[in-house]
């Protein structure tokens, strides 16, 4: 299973984390996502490729590297 590190800015608060999460979770192929307020990053298990993953987290409006 791959393992995919997403540094995400924008995040704020806990419904910031709950929103990334479910939009990660949300793409087919993902097994699991970790979102982390204080890193600023996700953490995100499965086989679904970096561009939807990357996709997901934009159409939420938040940044991404």
């Amino acid at each position: 299973m791959a393992t995919t590190v997403l540094r995400v800015g924008g995040m704020t608060c806990n419904h910031c984390v709950m929103a990334v999460t479910k939009a990660l979770e949300g793409v087919p192929g993902v097994t699991g996502a970790k979102v982390s307020l204080e890193k600023g990053e996700a953490v995100v298990e499965g086989s679904a490729p970096r561009e939807a993953l990357v996709a997901a987290v934009k159409a939420e409006e938040y940044e991404v590297e």
